[in-house]
């Protein structure tokens, strides 16, 4: 198990602790995430990188995609842990909308209907706009 300190840290943030939810259930990729948590690429990504930082969340190639998973000895630690504790109305609320989110983006096929596997391994370079590419490679302004 990663340092403790990180890990628990990692865990205190509110939509961490929602996507180890998420993540206990099943495998996502970035864009259903998104859906679940109604939330930016750039905030998913972060609280995604942060959690990876702490050896809890691992990131995955499925062809084109990359997926992010819990590792099993984190999965087999986290769920038990978890479980010890008794949610409070509002954060059983909010795992019951993730729940029913989650069901909604199996069903509407997120990952092959809204996201584009190509866009999301663009590095920032690629997404930078032309008048910045040209700059970036030397031209002066």
């Amino acid at each position: 198990m990663p340092d403790i300190l990180r890990v628990f840290k990692s865990l205190a943030d509110p939509t961490r602790l929602r996507i180890v939810r998420l993540l206990l259930q099943r495998d996502l990729c970035v864009c259903e995430l998104m859906f679940v948590l109604e939330m930016a690429q750039s905030r998913v990504s972060h609280q995604l990188r942060i959690l990876r930082d702490a050896g809890l969340v691992e990131d995955v190639r499925d062809g084109q995609w990359i997926i992010y998973r819990l590792p099993d000895n984190v999965r087999a630690t986290i769920a038990p842990l978890l479980s010890l504790f008794k949610e409070d109305k509002k954060s059983a609320g909010a795992n019951h909308a993730d729940r029913r989110r989650l069901s909604a983006c199996r069903k509407e096929g997120v990952r092959k209907k809204r996201c584009s596997p190509v866009d999301s391994l663009k590095s920032k370079a690629e997404r930078k706009p032309a008048s910045a590419k040209k700059r970036s490679a030397g031209e002066s302004f």
